[in-house]
C-alpha cells in the first residue's frame, strides 16, 4: 500500500532501490510537449479460444509496435500496460501443467512474451490463493518448456513473472506468500514483484527520460468474489455498488499514490491508473475524483468501447465511445478506455501532452488510436501474420494440442455448474460444499455408482461415497461482466482451430472433467450390511458436523434426516432408502430410532478406499476409511486381526474394478472404478438430455436434510398436517381456514375429504383427523 512507500522493506526495499532506480547519467526530460503511446488490454483470461486469440493479440500489437507514428524513424514512446485478469481458472490454466509443469504457467510466459511492463491485480489472479499466485509469480512453480521443441524457449525453466503487478490499495504484508515479494512503489518495473506502482522512463531524443508514473487499484470487493488470504484490501466496507462516500475512500488511497510518485519525481508531469474495478461506472467515478491522473485503463467489465473507425468483430456489440473523456479534480482532462478481454483486441492510446503535462483531447484520432480486434481479418488488415509471436504460437499449440487429446473425448452434457467446492458459509441457502452437505455432484456420482453396481448385481439398493473423494467442481466460475459477484455456470465450448470442429460442446463432460473430480479414481465394492450397520454408517459421516470433513458422505438410493445439535452417534432423526422417484422403499430410522429388524440386511456399494479395514500398530481393528465403522473384513492374520468368519460371509465383499479391463463407451479408466461408471452413466443417460438438477442449499436439499436449515421431508406428511411436523392438530386446523379466507387453497394439500374442492367441509373433516382431543399439540 502507499502508506508503507517509505517504510522500510527491508533488504528488499533497498536492494531494488539501487538496482531499479533511474540510470545515472542520463538527464530526466523537463516538462514539455510530448506524444504517448499507450497499448493495452485487460482480463486476458485465456479459454480454449485463446490458442488462436492469443497468437493473433501478439501479432497485432506488434504491428501497432512496428507502425513509425512521427515518420521520423524513431522508436514512438510506448507503453504495453495491463488492467488485470492475466489468467483465469479454467481449462487453458489447467492445461499447463501436464504440458509445462504447473498449472498457469502459459498464461505467465504468454504476459512475458507481449511485453507487459507492468499488470495491475485483478480479482482472477487470486481466485486459488495466495500461496499458488507467488509461485507464479516467483517463478517457484515447477515447470519448464522442453515440451516446447524447437522454439527458443526449449531446455530453459519457468521463471515467473518479467513484470511487476500493481495495486495501491492492496496491503501485501500481511500476507506470508505475498509479502517476500512485496516492494517500495515508485521503483523502475521490476520481475517478479508486487508494489503499489512503478515509473517507467522512456527514452526521448537527446537521450533525456521521460518519466510516467503507473499505478495500480483492484476492486475492494476482492475478498467477496476471490481468496486473497491474508492480503489487506482497503477501502472496506465497499458495496456491490458503492455510495459516494466509499467512492471517496477509494479515490482517497489511490490519490495518496498518485501524490507520493509526483512528489518523489518532480520532472515528472504523467500517470497513468490501470483499475480493475469490474463496473467501468466505478472507473468513471475514479476519473472525476482523482487529481493529476491523465489515463485510466478500466478492467473486469470488459466494456467494449470503440471510436468511429473501429471495427468491433463478429457478434459484438458497441457499448461506449473510446476513449471516454472526464474532468478530474484538478480541472484537466483525465481520458477513460476499456476494451473486451479474451486476447480480443488491443487497445491503442495515440495522444498528446502540452507542455504542462496536461492530455489535449483535441489529439485524438480515431484512425490511429482505438481498439483493434485481433481476429483473422484484424490480423491480415495489419499485414501481421509474419509478426505473430513464435514462442506465443509454440505455447498455444501445446496447450491446444493437450485441450483436444482430453476434452475430445466427452460423455455427457450438464446444463449446471456440478459442485465440489468444499465447504460454504454458514448459511440455509448457500450450496457449497461437498464436505458439509449434499451437492448435485455427489448426487450424481454416487447414482452412477449405484447404476454400474446394479449391474453386477440387481439387488444393490444403497450408495454411499465420502465427499472428500470428490476433488474439483465441473464447470466454471467467473464474475460475468459487469458482475459484482460469482457466477456459476456449465463448462466452456472447445472448438478446433484449425477446423472449427467442436470438440467438446457447451456443458461436456470430458474424460479430464472426470480425471479430474474423481482423481483417486476408486474401485467400487459390493457389501451387504445390516440396517444397524447402515445407520452406524450414517451416524459417522455427519459426526463432524460443523468442521469441515471428508467423511461427509455422498449418497444414492437413500435419503435421511439429521439434526446437528444432537451429540455425535445420536443425530439420525430419520432414513429411509428409496426408488428413482424418491418414493419411500424401506425405513431405516424413524423418530431417532431404528425402524423393525436392526439386523435386516440390504446390499450397498461403497468406495474401496472407504470399507478397507485399518488397523494400529498393534494390528488392532480402528474401523475403515475416514474412520467409517465397515465390518472387519479382513482374513490374513499377518495384515491384522482377522473379522469375525460369520460377518464376513454375510457381507460378502465384492471387488467390481478389473485391472486392466476397459470395456463399453469409456476406456480411459478400468471397469469397476468411479471413473468408469460416471463416464458409463452420463454416456447412457445425458448424451441427448442434459443433466439439469442444479445445487441447493441446505434450506432445499431433499436427499440429506439438515433439521437446523429445514422441516423434515424423509416420509410424507400425515392426512392434513399442512404444517409438516408429523401430527394433525388445531394449528392445521387454523392453516386450512386460513388458506379458504386467502383464497390459497391447493387441492392436493387441503381437500381433506377428498370431494376434489376446498371448502369449510374440509375443516369439518380435517377435526376427524386430529390425533389428540380437541385437536391439542403432539409431543410434550
Amino acid at each position: 500500500m502507499h502508506t508503507q512507500r517509505r517504510g522500510a522493506l527491508l533488504l528488499t526495499a533497498a536492494l531494488a532501490a539501487a538496482l531499479y532506480a533511474p540510470s545515472i547519467g542520463l538527464a530526466q526530460v523537463s516538462p514539455s510537449a510530448y506524444t504517448l503511446e499507450l497499448l493495452h488490454a485487460a482480463d486476458q483470461e485465456a479459454a480454449a479460444a485463446a490458442v488462436v486469440d492469443a497468437p493473433n493479440f501478439s501479432g497485432v500489437l506488434n504491428a501497432l509496435k512496428d507502425q513509425d507514428l512521427g515518420g521520423d524513424g524513431v522508436s514512438d514512446n510506448t507503453l504495453v500496460l495491463s488492467s488485470g485478469d492475466a489468467f483465469i481458472p479454467g481449462l487453458f490454466y489447467d492445461a499447463s501443467e501436464p504440458v509445462l509443469g504447473s498449472a498457469g504457467i502459459a498464461d505467465i510466459q504468454i504476459q512475458n512474451e507481449l511485453g507487459f511492463q507492468a499488470i495491475a491485480f485483478g480479482n482472477h489472479e487470486f481466485d486459488f490463493g495466495t500461496a499458488d499466485l507467488a509461485a507464479l509469480l516467483d517463478g517457484s512453480a515447477p515447470g519448464d518448456f522442453s515440451a516446447l521443441v524447437g522454439s527458443s524457449l526449449e531446455g530453459l525453466d519457468f521463471e515467473g513473472a518479467a513484470f511487476p503487478y500493481l495495486s495501491t490499495n492492496l496491503d501485501f504484508s500481511t500476507d506470508t506468500n505475498l509479502a517476500p515479494l512485496e516492494v517500495v512503489g515508485g521503483l523502475a518495473p521490476m520481475p517478479a514483484v508486487v508494489t503499489a506502482s512503478t515509473v517507467i522512463d522512456l527514452p526521448v531524443d537527446g537521450g533525456a527520460l521521460e518519466p510516467i508514473g503507473v499505478v495500480g487499484a483492484t476492486t475492494p470487493r476482492l475478498g467477496s468474489i476471490s481468496s486473497p488470504g491474508g492480503v489487506t484490501v482497503s477501502p472496506s466496507p465497499f458495496d456491490a455498488n458503492p455510495t459516494p462516500a466509499q467512492l471517496d475512500a477509494l479515490a482517497a488511497e489511490i490519490q495518496a499514490e498518485v501524490d507520493a510518485l509526483l512528489a518523489d519525481n518532480p520532472a515528472m508531469n504523467k500517470v497513468i491508473l490501470l483499475t480493475h474495478m469490474q463496473q467501468l461506472d466505478i472507473e468513471r467515478a475514479l476519473a472525476q475524483r482523482l487529481r493529476h491522473v491523465d489515463i485510466i485503463v478500466g478492467g473486469g467489465s470488459n466494456t467494449r468501447l470503440f471510436d468511429a473507425d473501429d471495427r468491433p468483430r463478429a457478434g459484438d456489440s458497441v457499448q461506449g465511445t473510446y476513449p471516454e473523456v472526464y474532468t478530474n479534480a484538478g480541472g484537466s482532462s483525465t481520458l477513460l478506455v476499456n476494451t473486451d478481454g479474451s486476447y480480443k483486441y488491443v487497445g491503442r492510446l495515440v495522444i498528446d501532452f502540452d507542455a504542462a503535462g496536461d492530455i489535449d483531447p483535441s489529439s485524438y484520432d480515431p484512425a490511429v488510436s482505438g481498439a483493434y480486434a485481433t481476429d483473422q481479418q484484424g490480423v491480415e488488415d495489419l499485414g501481421a501474420t509474419g509478426l505473430i509471436d513464435p514462442e506465443i504460437q509454440a505455447i498455444a499449440d501445446a496447450i491446444e494440442a493437450q485441450i483436444q487429446a482430453t476434452e475430445g473425448n466427452w460423455f455427457g452434457i450438464a446444463d449446471v455448474f456440478l459442485n465440489a467446492n468444499r465447504s460454504g458459509v454458514d448459511s440455509a441457502s448457500d450450496p457449497d460444499g461437498v464436505r458439509t452437505q449434499e451437492t448435485n455432484l455427489g448426487n450424481l456420482t454416487a447414482d452412477a455408482n449405484l447404476v454400474a453396481a446394479r449391474a453386477a448385481d440387481a439387488d444393490v439398493v444403497i450408495s454411499l461415497k465420502n465427499g472428500g473423494g470428490i476433488r474439483a467442481s465441473i464447470g466454471r466460475t467467473l464474475v460475468l461482466p459487469g458482475g459484482s459477484g460469482y457466477s456459476r455456470v456449465p463448462t466452456e465450448t472447445v472448438i478446433d482451430s484449425e477446423t472449427g470442429a467442436v470438440i467438446k460442446p457447451e456443458g461436456g463432460i470430458s474424460q479430464n472433467d472426470i480425471q479430474t473430480t474423481l482423481a483417486f479414481n476408486n474401485g467400487l465394492v459390493l457389501m451387504t450390511l445390516t440396517k444397524s450397520e447402515i445407520v452406524a454408517l450414517l451416524e459417522h459421516g455427519v459426526s463432524a458436523i460443523p468442521s469441515v470433513d471428508g467423511r461427509f458422505p455422498q449418497i444414492g438410493g437413500l435419503k435421511f434426516s439429521y439434526n446437528p445439535t444432537l451429540p455425535p452417534g445420536g443425530r439420525i432423526i430419520n432414513a429411509a432408502i428409496v426408488d428413482d422417484a424418491g418414493a419411500v422403499l424401506s425405513t431405516l430410522v424413524e423418530g431417532g430410532a431404528i425402524a423393525g429388524n436392526p439386523a435386516e440386511t440390504f446390499r450397498i456399494v461403497t468406495l474401496d478406499f472407504l470399507s478397507a479395514p485399518r488397523f494400529d500398530d498393534n494390528g488392532n481393528f480402528i474401523g475403515a476409511g475416514d474412520g467409517y465403522p465397515f465390518p472387519n473384513t479382513n482374513t490374513d492374520p499377518q495384515v491384522g486381526e482377522v473379522g469375525d468368519a460369520a460377518v464376513i460371509a454375510r457381507v460378502n465383499k465384492v471387488f467390481l474394478e478389473q485391472e486392466g479391463t476397459r470395456s463399453g463407451e469409456a476406456t480411459f479408466a478400468d471397469d469397476g472404478t468411479e471413473q468408469d461408471a460416471l463416464a458409463e452413466y452420463l454416456f447412457d443417460n445425458f448424451q441427448a438430455t442434459p443433466y439439469a438438477m442444479s445445487d441447493t442449499g441446505r434450506d432445499a436439499d431433499a436427499r440429506i436434510q439438515n433439521l437446523v436449515f429445514q422441516a423434515d421431508r424423509i416420509f410424507p406428511a400425515p392426512a392434513g398436517d399442512l404444517n409438516n411436523d408429523g401430527c394433525v392438530d388445531r394449528i392445521d386446523y387454523r392453516l386450512l381456514l386460513m388458506a379458504i379466507r386467502d383464497g390459497g387453497t391447493d387441492p392436493n394439500l387441503h381437500d381433506s375429504n377428498g370431494d376434489g374442492a376446498v371448502s369449510f367441509a374440509d375443516a369439518r373433516s380435517l377435526v376427524l383427523l386430529f390425533d389428540n382431543p380437541r385437536g391439542a399439540p403432539c409431543g410434550p
